[in-house]
């Protein structure tokens, strides 16, 4: 019997890890601050990467693999990116046996030897744009670790690209914005706020950093994906150059950006209940699990049952399931089991129901009598698809409206330090990065992002009072 999980309320932080542990999402390694991605949760990661990886496609983009391992010089040729990820490099410097002449950084991110490798690649203008993905692993040397949040090693897809004007890479940044925004929206079902990045929480060596931010259900926020725009800053260290149309020697304007395993996290976190996960069924490994029932030692029963799930299985095109017929555990236990790997919809059918000729579908975004209805069984088929649909709607409504429950306009500074303990606060930023620290100091929280959706007109800033522009999402987050 799997051991009861603590509730929400009582340790927010408890719950997270044993849902993952007990619905065999991942489990730690015994490395300290890695983990392993156990089947369940790598098929999750799988579906993740087949959405994503399909909308890079559909607008150019190939995949290829770079080398894990980094030379020292190139990571240190840019200085704003060295000094930012510095204190997170894992460094190789002995190989079979001996001392390496140059140390090796294993991968905490890309764009320096890709950068070196478009330098290469890139020679005129008619080799622009360069459009290149990679799904792959990073190490980052984290001291405080948590299962898919931030691990020392986790697993993204990060995307590298190289153009002849600012304009085209900057078009470029959005449009994946607005992939990252997509997807999370329409297929994990989480309500994210596209924005740019401050100063301070910008990706090092970039010249604009864009990022999704979604409330988590503990009210705090998540990054859930980031899209830079490089400039020239990692063109002109790695000479990633080309000639133009007119014969002159060019630097090219480049972006990076990437989503990871941290979406994953987002997706527990988001939809889960006191039960375990609730996952949206575009996106769940299994979208529905069929459990007969049958009285011990009714062989008869047993076999019109099967029967019947066998029909059913035959008229389920294009869904995810499964047949859990392990009948030496009760009902009871397999419905409990479902539940906590947060299975989408389940079909319960006995010989009572199969006399009646129907069946019970329970949702699980639903829990108990509320989500559970009697299915004619000639029209199983077409009512999971439909109910498929109406819970990934539900699930993204219910999302959207806890956040915005949660996210609150402060007109004075002493009711933003109330607001900020207990959900994200839309206020004005003046651009100032004091006013960024003291908020960060008095607080602990961060400016999410600036969301591109701005009301426009004027304002006072909500630390200084000083006119501002421009509105910014302020929380506590991961």
């Amino acid at each position: 019997m799997f051991d009861k999980i603590v509730p929400r309320s009582e340790d927010y932080a408890k719950w997270y890890t044993q849902v993952i542990r007990q619905a065999e999402m991942a489990d730690y390694a015994p490395v300290r601050g890695c983990m392993v991605v156990r089947p369940y949760g790598y098929a999750l990661w799988e579906n993740v990467k087949e959405q994503l990886d399909t909308r890079f496609k559909e607008t150019g983009h190939q995949n290829a693999a770079f080398p894990l391992f980094i030379p020292m010089s190139f990571i240190e040729k840019e200085a704003e990116h060295v000094e930012g990820f510095k204190p997170e490099l894992a460094i190789v410097t002995h190989g079979g046996g001996e001392k390496l002449e140059e140390p090796l950084a294993v991968r905490p991110t890309s764009e320096t030897i890709i950068g070196y490798m478009y330098s290469q690649w890139i020679q005129s203008y008619r080799d622009l744009p360069v459009l290149i993905n990679q799904w792959a692993n990073v190490v980052r040397w984290e001291q405080r670790t948590r299962l898919f949040l931030r691990t020392l090693e986790f697993y993204w897809q990060e995307g590298h690209t190289a153009h002849a004007t600012h304009a085209e890479a900057e078009e470029e940044t959005l449009r994946i914005l607005d992939i990252y925004t997509d997807f999370a929206v329409n297929e994990a079902a989480i309500p994210v706020i596209p924005g740019r990045k401050s100063e301070s929480e910008k990706f090092p060596g970039a010249l604009t950093s864009y990022t999704i931010e979604a409330m988590m259900g503990d009210k705090r926020a998540l990054q859930a994906g980031t899209s830079h725009d490089l400039g020239q800053n990692f063109a002109k260290a790695f000479d990633i150059q080309y000639l133009d149309a007119n014969q002159k020697q060019q630097h090219c304007w480049t972006t990076s950006w990437g989503v990871s395993t941290r979406i994953i996290g987002a997706i527990i976190m988001a939809h889960g209940d006191d039960q375990g996960l609730v996952l949206p069924p575009r996106l769940a490994p299994t979208q529905l699990v069929i459990v007969p029932i049958v009285p011990k030692n009714r062989d008869d029963d047993k076999q019109g049952v099967m029967q019947a799930v066998d029909g059913i299985c035959e008229t389920l095109n294009g869904v995810r399931y499964h047949v859990d017929d392990r009948f030496e555990y009760s009902p009871g236990w397999r419905f409990n089991e479902w539940e906590l790997k947060g299975v989408p919809l389940r079909i319960e059918i006995g010989p009572r129901d199969l006399s009646n000729q129907q069946i019970v579908l329970a949702r699980r975004d639903i829990p108990g009598k509320d989500g559970k209805m009697f299915v004619p069984m000639d029209n199983v088929a077409e009512t999971v698809t439909q109910m498929l649909e109406t819970i990934q709607a539900d699930m993204l409504e219910r999302a959207t409206a806890f956040r915005d429950a949660n996210t609150f306009e402060p007109d004075t500074y002493d009711t933003f330090k109330e607001v900020i303990e207990d959900g994200f606060a839309r206020a004005r930023w003046c651009g100032d990065a004091a006013c960024e620290d003291k908020v960060s100091e008095e607080t602990q929280a961060t400016i999410r992002c600036i969301p591109m959706e701005q009301p426009g007109g004027d304002g006072e800033c909500i630390v200084c009072g000083k006119p501002a522009a421009e509105i910014a999402i302020f929380a506590r987050a991961y």
